[in-house]
């Protein structure tokens, strides 16, 4: 499998999402090859922000670090610096 979805930076890990919004729960759903993004389902709707809010805060709980949004306000791609952790580590808690 590729990681071409993480990214190893100075301060932690770039990790490329593929947001599905208004799913039935939150969840990662799995690596989309052809994007090269990690696909995440979110219960929110892509209005205000909301999505982009509920994503920061699954991942972070999920992986136990600080994630901002770098990229992709209004987008399903989205960038995400997860911060203080290798690609490695982020690879392991996502079980991937």
């Amino acid at each position: 499998m590729s990681e071409k979805f993480l990214k190893e930076t100075k301060d932690g890990t770039l990790l490329l999402v593929y947001v599905q919004p208004r799913a039935k729960k939150n969840e990662i759903e799995g690596v989309d090859e052809w994007r090269g993004r990690l696909k995440v389902k979110i219960k929110a709707p892509p209005v205000e922000g909301k999505a982009n809010k509920e994503l920061v805060k699954f991942l972070s709980k999920l992986l136990g670090a600080e994630v901002e949004l770098v990229r992709g306000e209004t987008s399903r791609e989205k960038d995400l610096r997860v911060k203080g952790l290798g690609v490695e580590e982020v690879k392991m808690k996502l079980g991937i």
